[in-house]
């Protein structure tokens, strides 16, 4: 179901349901592992058409790392993402309150938490449990604190003997406690969720095939 509204920035937009956003991520995630994208939205006319305002259908909360740019693997173009990221996907009131501004002003249905395969920043925090030492920047080990919470019981089980199994589960258990923690974060975003006019999943992305999977 498709409703006309108003945005903040006085654009008028054609609000999705959540499920069609996710379909729409979907379908462009398949185009993009099967090399046949077909946006064409990153061109002149589109950037002049976004000028006045933007529309997004959705939001991801992303990694830093340059592999894994959500416009591209999810086929998709100018003003169509609002794509928030930070190395290991993590949560901190910056990233929150730009989700509340987002699904507030334009009245996004879905947010992803979007993990990927081979993480850096959860690899630097397994390594940092295993094998403590002296951090040099307090503004990396921020990172690696936010991580620590999600991983540190993995090192309880025999996972700690297997170093890929470990990584792997580690980068779900991390993007799971983000989504969590967006859920019962903010009042704001607890509120829509409820509501159900909102919401928000996990997904991780494949470095080795492209493939984004939804938790």
């Amino acid at each position: 179901m498709t409703i006309k509204t108003t945005n903040c920035e006085g654009v008028e937009t054609k609000m999705i349901s959540a499920n069609e956003a996710l379909e729409r991520l979907r379908a462009g995630n398949e185009r993009f592992v099967t090399d046949s994208c077909t946006s064409t939205l990153v061109n002149a006319q589109r950037r002049c058409e976004t000028v006045g305002g933007q529309d997004p259908f959705a939001i991801i909360l992303g990694c830093s790392d340059s592999r894994v740019p959500a416009e591209i693997i999810f086929d998709q173009g100018l003003g169509d993402l609002f794509v928030i990221r930070v190395a290991g996907n993590v949560v901190a009131p910056s990233q929150i309150g730009s989700i509340e501004y987002a699904v507030e002003c334009f009245g996004t249905p879905l947010v992803v938490v979007l993990g990927h395969s081979h993480c850096g920043a959860v690899t630097a925090t397994l390594e940092q449990l295993q094998h403590p030492q002296e951090v040099r920047s307090r503004n990396l080990f921020s990172i690696v604190d936010r991580i620590r919470p999600s991983v540190e019981t993995l090192l309880e089980t025999d996972l700690r003997d297997q170093p890929e199994a470990l990584l792997h589960f580690s980068v779900r258990a991390n993007i799971r406690t983000s989504v969590n923690q967006l859920r019962r974060g903010s009042p704001i975003l607890e509120r829509l969720v409820g509501n159900e006019t909102l919401s928000i999943v996990g997904a991780s992305y494949s470095l080795e095939t492209g493939e984004v999977e939804f938790l």
